[in-house]
């Protein structure tokens, strides 16, 4: 019967399947959280990124 041929195996399909489970349980529940806020470092480098793009292009 589904080639259950012994408990190690029985253990594998229910270790799957509830992995899985739980998997989709965890994306449910933060399906929509929003990203971390903005650090100041994070507008630091950008600004130097642009700096050196527009040194790159002129």
């Amino acid at each position: 019967m589904l080639g259950l041929e012994g408990f190690g195996v029985f253990l594998a399909y229910v270790l799957c399947i509830g992995s899985a489970a739980l998997c989709i349980a965890y994306g449910a529940l933060t399906w929509n959280k929003g990203d971390e806020s903005i650090r100041p470092e994070d507008e630091q480098w950008a600004k130097k990124e642009k700096q050196s793009d527009n040194g790159l292009t002129n």
